[in-house]
């Protein structure tokens, strides 16, 4: 692995040098992210906009409207007809942000281990997951593609990949950021996401849509470890995730232990997801188009009733108040891994191969999904490697509407570390031979 110098406040760069890294990443896109399959369209330079974020190249998961390409959901074929942007997409624009392309995703963002129709694979280890099923938007901000990437997460879409590629993903609070012009799987769950490589990249992007008020941002003090996690956990993810709780230690943060795991939560999750995905594409049950066991879990979503669906979403404040006051309690943020097991090989999540295991592909999202049923925004950072060189992330879960304070300390975590600044070293050295400014 190597370390690649990036910029980490862009609104500081001069017109020249935004214009390089601009040009250098739409090559980028083009070779590097093309050869990992991880782009579903590239769109062609349509002019400079003024603003704080202007000439910054990002790029949006397939399922977002953008105004320039019919999104795919991830299928074979378009699912939507060609919109006005979504309101993410238009805030970002607004700002002066160069939306360079789409990246791939898998089938209508229902899948969490990255298996793309595309292929999409993971820069560290071709063999590995890239995590899903914001699968390419990790991808192309871990591989120097472009400044930062939007994705969606339902049950733990974008903090999954990041894990796997070893990028920083914020999942926001649920309802801060309109769900308008995204596809929506499970209403009740779908949160918009931020890919980049760092803390202070995404805060960069919060900060041109929701304003820069320094003075609202808490500077957070203590934090609680979910220890059943952790117990529930590899030895080496244990290790990685234990070794950021003591950075932040270090930095002044006071930890506690909290024993027990929202598991009420974390299994109405599933049920809401399973239910209301079947719902929004019940004429997709029969599509012989769509993947024969993405079908099969759709129609296992129907046999849900609604009466099962409405208790699990009547229960969900109750749950919410109870994890704020039994887990959270003094402490301002929950500190768990983002996933209990190490990134696995893509034969073992994928249900047409003889080494599939059940097991591996239910852990993808074991620590993520219950933060999706409580509204609560959570941010994965980059915590270190595990012994095959795969990077490893940390997650950090607040209250709802902290989303801006957990950037802050995951800015804080990262000035004291440099995982995040890691990429694989044949990326890395694909990169430094384009001579230019890297990002």
């Amino acid at each position: 692995m190597s370390s690649l110098a990036h910029f980490s406040d862009w609104s500081s760069l001069p017109d020249h040098d935004r214009l390089v890294a601009l040009k250098q990443c739409r090559k980028r896109l083009g070779s590097i992210g093309r050869r990992l399959n991880a782009v579903e369209h590239e769109f062609p330079d349509d002019g400079w906009r003024r603003g704080p974020l202007a000439g910054m190249p990002y790029v949006a998961k397939d399922m977002f409207a953008t105004g320039r390409s019919r999104p795919s959901w991830g299928c074979s074929a378009p699912q939507a007809a060609a919109q006005p942007p979504a309101w993410i997409v238009d805030q970002l624009d607004r700002a002066g942000a160069c939306l360079i392309g789409t990246a791939t995703m898998t089938e209508l963002a229902y899948e969490p281990s990255g298996i793309t129709r595309r292929g999409a694979l993971n820069p560290w280890r071709a063999e590995a997951i890239a995590g899903g099923s914001s699968t390419g938007s990790a991808i192309l901000v871990a591989s120097g593609c472009c400044f930062a990437a939007l994705g969606s997460d339902t049950g733990g879409s974008v903090r999954i990949p990041a894990h796997c590629c070893g990028v920083t993903g914020l999942k926001t609070t649920y309802g801060i950021i309109p769900p308008d012009g995204a596809m929506s799987l499970a209403p009740s769950l779908d949160t918009i996401g931020f890919f980049a490589r760092s803390a202070a990249d995404i805060a960069l992007l919060w900060r041109s849509i929701f304003g820069n008020d320094e003075r609202a941002v808490a500077k957070y003090t203590k934090a609680c470890v979910l220890e059943d996690a952790f117990a529930a956990s590899d030895a080496q993810i244990v290790h990685v995730c234990r070794n950021a709780v003591a950075v932040l230690a270090e930095g002044g943060m006071t930890i506690e232990a909290r024993h027990g795991f929202p598991e009420q939560a974390d299994q109405y999750a599933l049920l809401v997801l399973q239910a209301e995905a079947a719902r929004e594409h019940r004429d997709r049950v029969d599509d012989p188009r769509i993947d024969p066991t993405l079908r099969k879990r759709l129609g296992k979503g129907l046999a849900i009733s609604d009466e099962q669906l409405s208790e699990a979403l009547a229960a969900r404040d109750r749950l919410q108040g109870q994890f704020v006051s039994h887990f959270l309690g003094e402490a301002e943020v929950a500190l768990l891994p983002v996933m209990p097991i190490a990134t696995p090989a893509v034969d073992e999540v994928d249900p047409a191969s003889p080494r599939f295991s059940p097991r591996v592909l239910y852990a993808l999202s074991r620590f993520t999904r219950f933060a999706n049923y409580l509204g609560l925004p959570s941010l994965a950072v980059p915590a270190g490697f595990d012994s095959s060189g795969m990077p490893v992330g940390v997650q950090i879960v607040g209250r709802r509407g902290s989303d801006a304070a957990l950037l802050d300390l995951g800015v804080r975590l990262q000035a004291r570390t440099d995982w995040h600044g890691r990429v694989p070293s044949a990326i890395a050295a694909e990169i430094a031979a384009g001579q230019g400014i890297a990002v």
